[in-house]
């Protein structure tokens, strides 16, 4: 699904219900956001090969966050690829023991877990801080927004205003939610930091879950964010 010029939507499982991005460089490199699940390296190489693009052009490969169905194929995808794996400082420990992030000690999931699920050990080349302007197809910004993890990022694409929420809201079967309290380590904290998504200016919302949002994307997300206020 292209987004906008140079930025693609890779659904990696059916139904969109877990999404890797593309973005393109005028000289052909190719920087991935988020890896899937173990599953999904194989489907992002066929859209790599959909938008004309090839493993070997993949220069980058970000993570949103440290939770397996974003970077339980990144192990696999580092190796299939020459990108280099970014990660924000505080989730990056996580990539690289292969450890998931502890969880909400404040809900039953939380106490009964302690944290999610890892996934294989990946090395982590760069890590990523609030407000870090990335050289990507003309400007990727990193919006710290901890609460679904530690190190949790969106992602704006400045020149052709797409915003990439990671985990921040789902948007499953197009409908916006919180993600699931159980699979946070501060859920609370994650309904605020959202926040920030409301003050940017974009014109496309794409979702790690879910469909995006073309039409009036910034209203209906700062629509979601007034109405929800109120929660936790």
């Amino acid at each position: 699904m292209q987004l906008a010029p140079g930025v693609w939507r890779i659904p990696t499982t059916p139904l969109d219900l877990v999404n890797t991005f593309a973005f393109l460089d005028d000289d052909g490199q190719v920087t991935l956001v988020d890896a899937g699940t173990k599953r999904a390296p194989q489907r992002i190489v066929d859209g790599l090969e959909h938008i004309g693009a090839t493993p070997s052009d993949v220069t980058r490969i970000i993570v949103t966050h440290a939770h397996p169905d974003h970077v339980g194929g990144l192990s696999a995808l580092r190796g299939r690829t020459p990108g280099r794996v970014a990660v924000h400082e505080r989730d990056a420990p996580y990539v690289r023991e292969g450890k998931g992030p502890v969880l909400d000690r404040s809900g039953l999931g939380g106490r009964l877990l302690r944290r999610s699920r890892g996934s294989l050990p990946t090395q982590v080349d760069e890590e990523l801080s609030d407000g870090q302007l990335l050289d990507v197809a003309g400007g990727l910004r990193v919006l710290h927004t901890p609460g679904h993890t530690p190190g949790h990022v969106a992602l704006l694409h400045e020149p052709s205003q797409v915003l990439v929420t990671g985990d921040c809201i789902w948007n499953m079967r197009a409908r916006m939610t919180w993600p699931i309290a159980a699979s946070c380590t501060d859920a609370k904290l994650g309904k605020q930091t959202a926040h920030v998504l409301g003050e940017l200016d974009y014109q496309v919302a794409a979702f790690t879950h879910g469909p995006e949002i073309r039409e009036g994307a910034r209203e209906a997300v700062r629509g979601f964010l007034r109405r929800n206020a109120g929660e936790g």
